[in-house]
């Protein structure tokens, strides 16, 4: 599929920031991405992508946008870039890979919520958990 492409990154380098429009899912080949958030003027780690490890997911969502900045944390990384319109006409060709993706994407968001639970559980107190499903 030609819309998809490999694009090289160096350190530092941002790939996307928060609140941009979410046009592409991303899957680091080499190298290394950190997902950040910012508060106020500083960035804070949220999580370090692995080679191998898909981001950007919400690109699979129409008229979203970024919840988090990435950023190149490596000397060189390379990832592989599905912009949102090709991931979409393969869901409407092939409703199987579609089912797929679902799946895989539940299964993903179980596992961050239970983190996110977890990491709750061992700092409880300072953060009112019930505010994430208001």
């Amino acid at each position: 599929m030609p819309a998809i492409h490999q694009r090289k990154y160096v350190q530092d380098e941002v790939v996307f920031f928060r609140n941009d429009p979410s046009q592409a899912l991303y899957i680091l080949e080499k190298g290394g991405v950190t997902l950040n958030i910012d508060i106020r003027t500083d960035f804070e780690t949220i999580i370090k992508i692995k080679e191998g490890e898909p981001f950007g997911e919400n690109s699979l969502l129409e008229n979203s946008k970024r919840i988090y900045t990435a950023i190149v944390d490596t000397e060189e990384a390379v990832l592989w870039v599905i912009p949102n319109y090709a991931i979409l006409d393969i869901f409407q060709s092939n409703q199987k890979i579609k089912a797929k993706m679902m799946s895989s994407l539940a299964t993903f968001y179980d596992g961050r919520n239970q983190q996110l639970f977890s990491s709750y559980k061992k700092s409880y107190g300072f953060f009112n958990l019930g505010q994430m499903f208001e």
